[in-house]
This record gives C-alpha cells, structure tokens and sequence, in this order.
C-alpha cells in the first residue's frame, strides 16, 4: 500500500562502471527494477532518468549524467533516487557531504532510512569492502599454507601462479600482480552483483536458481562458462550476499 497521498516527483539515477555493463544493461536491469518496484510501493512519480557509465569513485556532481540529474532535482524540486547507495557513491567522503549539503536523495532497497542510517550503511559499505580485501589475502595465505603442509592441489595452484609471476618479474611487481588479479576478481564479482540481486529478487532461493537464472539472462562466468552452484557460492562470498531465507517475503 502506498505511504503518501500525495505522490512525490522523483529523478531516477542509475550507474554502471563499464561500458561493457552500460550496453548489455545488465547491471541496468537490475537498477531500474528497484527503481520501479520502490516507485510504485512508495508513490513516487519519477519525472527523469539519468545513467552514467563512470567509476563509482568519481562524485555525482562530477559525473556527466549525474550533473543533470542533481540540475533537474533542483528545477522540478524533486528528490534524487538510487536503486542502491553504491551507485550514488561507493565513497563515505561524498555521502557525508550530500547529507552535509541537505541534498535530499532516497534509495529504492531501502526507502524508509533517514540521513543517519544512510551514513551509517555507507560506512559499513566502505568497511565490508576493505574485509573483503584482507579476506583475499588471507586465502592466498591459507593456499600457500596447504601447499607447504603437501596438499597436492593447493600445490598445482601455487605452482601456477608462480609460475605465471616470477618470470623475470621483482617481488614488487609481483606483489603489484597479486593485486591486479584481485581486482580482475573483485571487478568481476561486482559486475554481476546486479544481476545475482535481481535474480533473487525475482524469487531465487537456492545457488542453483541463482545459476539457473544467470544462466538463463546469457550471462557468462569470469572465463566464459555456465554457472553452477558452486561458482555462484564463491561470487555472492566474495560480495557479501546471502541467499533470503525460506520464511521471507519476495
């Protein structure tokens, strides 16, 4: 049921990192669905729609589309709305200062919170990603950890990877190729972070719908492959996602 008699104009922004994101759509896809959904439960007229294909670490303002969003909410006296705070900004620094600056926004997975809980879920965002981080690094460690104690498969991997790094290579640029394998992963892992929310939001409720869904939209592994299961797992652990229980609504 709506919450307001009144509907409230709102302007529609949406965000995807990569161009190869912004022509299939399917991060999108994902927004627009949250977009419209909290639209419709809240009684919210959207009066525009603006999509960027930016890095989310540049600010709104700075970003081509989302100036023009910022510009219309200000000449319709309109609300910005974001499917979910990362597309606003994946920094605190600039969250806290659109709140700072009165800039009045709403954010479709979480319609109801206020300036403070959106600070707070921002601050939290910046946190998981940075466990994320340290999580990485300790796999690698755990790896390197099997390998020595003589499990053989751990033993092929740390043998490729070293492989594939220490050919004429310092230990700093090795380090540096750690780092830009992670980021291939975690830039990956991002990717279809709204297309795995969006199938869960459409009733998903096992890793193999996941897969199944994935699978079904033609979107592919990191190497090019169907989904299973298993690789679904490793992905939403990566993101921090979790599958809703039984018991909740859809």
């Amino acid at each position: 049921m709506s919450q307001h008699t009144t509907p409230i104009d709102v302007v529609a922004y949406c965000r995807v990192s990569s161009q190869g994101q912004g022509e299939s759509g399917l991060g999108l896809e994902a927004q627009r669905e949250y977009i419209n959904r909290a639209a419709t439960q809240n009684n919210w007229n959207i009066v525009g729609e603006f999509v960027d294909v930016v890095s989310g670490k540049l600010a709104i303002e700075d970003r081509p589309e989302g100036a023009k969003a910022l510009a219309l909410c200000k000449q319709a006296k309109a609300k910005l709305i974001v499917a979910k705070l990362d597309r606003l900004s994946r920094s605190v620094h600039h969250i806290a200062r659109l709140l700072d600056e009165a800039m009045d926004f709403k954010v479709a997975t979480m319609p109801q919170a206020d300036k403070f809980q959106l600070h707070l879920f921002a601050a939290l965002a910046e946190q998981e990603r940075s466990f994320i981080a340290s999580r990485t690094k300790e796999a690698l460690a755990a790896l390197k950890a099997r390998s020595i104690a003589g499990d053989q498969q751990a033993q092929q991997k740390v043998a490729r990877r070293t492989e594939a790094l220490e050919k004429g290579r310092t230990d700093a640029n090795r380090a540096k190729a750690n780092e830009a394998i992670q980021e291939r992963v975690n830039s990956f892992s991002e990717s279809v972070r709204d297309p795995i929310d969006l199938c869960i939001l459409k009733g998903a409720r096992t890793l193999q719908q996941v897969a199944d869904c994935l699978n079904g939209k033609g979107i592919t592994t990191c190497r090019g492959g169907k989904w299973s299961p298993t690789q679904v797992s490793r992905v939403m652990q990566n993101l921090a996602l979790t599958l809703p229980s039984k018991g909740d609504a859809l």
